[in-house]
């Protein structure tokens, strides 16, 4: 029996998991949701249509609900992340040409982090013209986490490389049509790429920052107020989507459900290698990465306010918003861990976040000295 009517944005990408498996696997039915899934195609229309109402709750870049709730948004409303989907699944691919120069630089084929850094500042140096590398939208962890490995790699983004906004479903034939170098997006974008001959995945996220979040869902925080026991109700759909989907066996059919028109549609063996882990980099390679996505271990599911502040660093670190510990406290207060601890258990650990490669250690009890730290060592890049 039908009690609520929630209707859902989500991009297509692997990590819209939970949320189809919470429709296709009767999940939010049996909670006595009628949940509808809406495909969208930018982050900027999810954001819009989460803040004018179209969306009850949306599929969401981890620092959407940050920035939304600093008013960074061009329609203030305050969202509020309820519930993480998952850890990882982000990739760097370049294109062949550039992945050719950056190998004759001594790029290595193990994802290494920071010796393919090391290639590609060796590349950067000897270029007349600026590479252009796509993130997803501003406020989202591939553009930080790209600039966070660049930087940690001796580029400066910005001065030396060029970052523009790509949708990821135009991703890869932006790459194939040579309109940009790289981008940093979820899979099966990188995959996608690789399996046309445009793109080589150059590194993972599960190298340069491994453990760490990635998507979540979001909600403005006015209609989770109005409507707490819908929110519950799929939240604890949502919860066995998350158990559901992390057994290995029902890697397949997730991978199946996934492929289909509705949501992603591209072949399910492409969309299954996130899932499993087995990652094809380029001209027949492929190569295991441990918990390259994760969609409900090691606390992923839970929003960790520590986390909502490494983002705000990192929109401080590059003046997206002036630090004050109003902000700061307002960032952290976008994550609400409490209303999927309700669903989930009082128990339910924080999230096992590893170190950054380059391991400059994050204390969240030490923000303001972290960021000084990082902005000095952007001083220092030459």
């Amino acid at each position: 029996m039908t009690e609520y009517r929630i209707t859902a944005g989500f991009i297509p990408l692997t990590d819209s998991l939970l949320l189809v498996m919470a429709r296709e696997k009767g999940f939010a039915a049996d909670e006595g949701v009628e949940l509808t899934l809406v495909r969208e195609i930018s982050w900027a229309n999810i954001r819009d249509r989460v803040a004018v109402g179209q969306f009850d709750v949306a599929h969401m870049l981890a620092p959407m609900p940050i920035a939304a709730s600093l008013g960074l948004s061009p329609i203030d409303v305050p969202v509020i992340s309820v519930m993480g989907l998952n850890l990882g699944g982000n990739a760097f691919t370049v294109s062949a040409a550039l992945w050719e120069a950056m190998a004759a630089a001594g790029a290595p084929a193990d994802f290494s982090p920071a010796d393919v850094g090391a290639a590609l500042k060796t590349v950067v140096r000897a270029r007349a013209n600026k590479l252009k590398l796509a993130v997803v939208h501003p406020y989202s962890s591939h553009n930080y986490e790209l600039r966070y490995w660049l930087a940690a790699s001796g580029i400066h983004p910005g001065r030396d490389v060029e970052l523009v906004i790509v949708p990821p479903p135009l991703m890869a034939d932006a790459l194939a049509a040579g309109r940009i170098d790289g981008f940093c997006v979820g899979e099966p974008w990188g995959s996608v790429a690789v399996a046309s001959g445009a793109g080589r995945i150059a590194t993972v996220k599960a190298r340069y920052w491994p453990r760490s979040p990635e998507k979540v869902l979001g909600v403005a925080e006015a209609w989770a107020a109005a409507n707490p026991e819908a929110l519950l109700a799929l939240l604890r759909a949502m919860h066995r989507a998350a158990l559901w989907s992390s057994d290995p066996a029902n890697h397949a059919e997730a991978a199946a459900l996934l492929s289909q028109p509705t949501y992603l549609g591209q072949p399910a063996d492409i969309i299954g290698r996130a899932l499993s882990g087995l990652i094809a980099q380029g001209a027949g390679q492929v190569a295991a990465v441990d918990e390259f996505f994760i969609p409900h271990a090691l606390g992923a599911n839970l929003p960790n306010p520590d986390d909502a502040l490494w983002y705000y660093s990192q929109m401080v670190r590059w003046d997206d918003v002036q630090h004050s510990p109003e902000r700061a406290a307002v960032a952290a207060g976008s994550y609400r861990p409490e209303l999927y601890r309700a669903v989930a258990g009082a128990a339910l650990p924080k999230m096992s976040r590893g170190e950054w490669f380059d391991g400059v250690h994050y204390s969240p009890a030490e923000l303001e000295s972290y960021i000084e730290t990082l902005r000095r060592s952007d001083l220092l890049i030459s």
